[in-house]
């Protein structure tokens, strides 16, 4: 195992030097603090690989010291280390972002699997997040009208999307809007007729998901039903899945016939985002280049 800088969070005196001294010995530079307090008061939280901290039974230093470090959009891998009986604190740890968990009192083989374990998870995950910044994934699908085959599409694309790791379809409810824009098509616009086709592109890249669904209708005038983008307008029966994806989308535009639709998608804020946004080459600066 490669050497790395390794905080450990401990509380008790004689489970930190226990600790260290295992993890020393392992080869890490191990620092130590004794609670949370002193943690996020240091300057160079960013500089370790990993960090150690026990769930206070009390304080929950180690749940606060996951949400501090998301406040501060820090990428540590955080282990948080508690007895048998506090279950719940490292359930809650785990759902603000903990990576692993040990058990006290420590045992040494355990910990050497988790330690290298979680490391391996945050060099690989860095690496992947290094790639994604240069990722362009084109994908077309020309098919019949059938709604059943529109499954199959839906189910692929929201794979990819959520392969890239940069729009999270399960927070996005790009799901919905795409199963909106699928149906109009097939339903309103090629009447479910098989003999008519419908067109799909998918243009995926770390900075936006861009759809592009077109059929063989005759078309229809947008500017004819309720404006999508009025509020008021959200429970008529005319124009409802056209509403939901103008406020799902972050952009959504007809040609002008009406039979193809574009719709845009861009990645909320997140900590994956902010990240592969660090990575991203400026458009600008690569222009130059």
């Amino acid at each position: 195992m490669d050497r790395r800088r390794i905080l450990i969070v401990e509380g008790n005196a004689e489970l930190r030097t226990v600790l260290a001294d295992a993890l020393a010995g392992l080869g890490h530079e191990v620092v130590t603090a004794a609670d949370r307090a002193e943690a996020v008061g240091r300057e160079d939280l960013e500089d370790f690989d990993l960090i150690i901290s026990d769930l206070a039974e009390y304080s929950d230093s180690g749940v606060q010291l996951v949400s501090e470090l998301q406040r501060k959009r820090l990428f540590v891998p955080v282990v948080v280390s508690s007895e048998e009986t506090q279950q719940a604190g490292i359930v809650k740890a785990f759902k603000l972002g903990a990576a692993n968990y040990l058990r006290k009192p420590y045992d040494h083989d355990e910990l050497s699997q988790i330690v290298e374990k979680t490391l391996g998870y945050k060099l690989r995950f860095i690496e992947d997040l290094k790639v994604l910044p240069y990722v362009r994934e084109h994908i077309e699908f020309e098919l019949p009208s059938d709604i059943s085959l529109m499954n199959g599409v839906l189910h692929y694309l929201i794979e990819r999307v959520a392969a890239l790791g940069v729009i999270k379809p399960d927070r996005s409810n790009l799901l919905i809007a795409l199963d909106e824009a699928f149906v109009n098509a097939v339903k309103h616009g090629n009447k479910h007729d098989h003999n008519k086709l419908v067109r799909i592109t998918a243009d995926l890249s770390a900075r936006e998901a861009r759809f592009t669904v077109e059929d063989e209708g005759e078309g229809f005038d947008v500017n004819a039903i309720p404006d999508p983008r009025d509020p008021e307008n959200l429970f008529k029966t005319s124009g409802r899945g056209v509403l939901l994806m103008y406020n799902i989308m972050d952009e959504v535009a007809y040609n002008e016939r009406g039979n193809r639709l574009t719709m845009v998608k861009r990645p909320d804020a997140s900590l994956e985002h902010d990240l592969i946004e660090s990575l991203t080459p400026d458009e600008k600066t690569a222009e130059k280049n």
